[in-house]
């Protein structure tokens, strides 16, 4: 092709956003379904230690020993803090199977949750045996509806010991977009107690949802996150092919 075409910048630039937006979406699918795989994680912990005749038996002993034989078996990102993150996320929404109707479980064609109430799903998440993946899977993919933000979230969020505070973060870094930079900016310079105090809240929130230099992800970024890198037991450095791999995986 000795020139190019005069439509041929649009098609290189819709090509470009296809992926850009795409990669996105794949960073988004791996962040919703890591953070229900630790909740489920986190869930089995505290499952366990219950069964004994006191959580003293069990307490950091367990986290440790547990974190020792994980990262043997599959990889980094299984450490004693990790694995605390993981105990206090599920601690800390403990409910969310209340909102996670059986019709969204149903209409993915598992059989074994055909008939439960959305209540019962604690108990039949009990059952599903490991060798039965697929019922898994569909298990965590409507798990991973209620947990929009992405993993790096939810681990900062943790840090907030006032629900409502906690609450009113979760939900203003999900309806303004922000990053985990933004979020950790407005933790620490409390601004949701600031909102509290002002007597235009809506310019506050203007305000607090205006991005600096530095904030915005790229998609390629997104997807080397040390965390999501961490859950698809990839190194720091990676070939796309690596990536591919994991992604098929998982």
């Amino acid at each position: 092709m000795k020139s190019k075409p005069a439509a041929y910048p649009t098609l290189i630039t819709g090509i470009g956003a296809l992926l850009e937006q795409s990669r996105r979406a794949v960073a988004r699918s791996v962040n919703c379904l890591m953070t229900a795989t630790y909740w489920e994680v986190g869930r089995r912990i505290v499952e366990f230690e219950q069964q004994g005749q006191s959580r003293a038996e069990y307490g950091d002993e367990l986290l440790f020993r547990l974190g020792k034989d994980l990262t043997e078996r599959h990889g980094r990102g299984f450490g004693w803090r990790n694995l605390s993150s993981m105990k206090a996320f599920y601690l800390g929404n403990s409910n969310i199977l209340q909102t996670v109707s059986a019709k969204s479980l149903t209409e993915s064609g598992a059989d074994i949750l055909q008939t439960v109430s959305a209540k019962s799903l604690i108990p039949i998440a009990q059952t599903v045996s490991a060798k039965s993946s697929p019922d898994w899977l569909l298990f965590l993919d409507a798990l991973a509806q209620h947990f929009p933000l992405p993993w790096s979230h939810y681990v900062r969020l943790l840090a907030v010991k006032d629900e409502a505070a906690r609450r009113y973060y979760e939900e203003e870094a999900l309806r303004g977009g922000w990053s985990v930079r933004q979020l950790d900016r407005q933790i620490g310079t409390r601004f949701y107690e600031r909102t509290l105090l002002s007597r235009n809240k809506a310019a506050m929130l203007k305000k607090g949802a205006r991005p600096k230099p530095g904030d915005a992800l790229t998609a390629d970024e997104a997807l080397r996150d040390p965390l999501v890198l961490e859950f698809l037991n990839l190194k720091d450095e990676y070939s796309e092919t690596d990536l591919e791999d994991a992604l098929i995986r998982h």
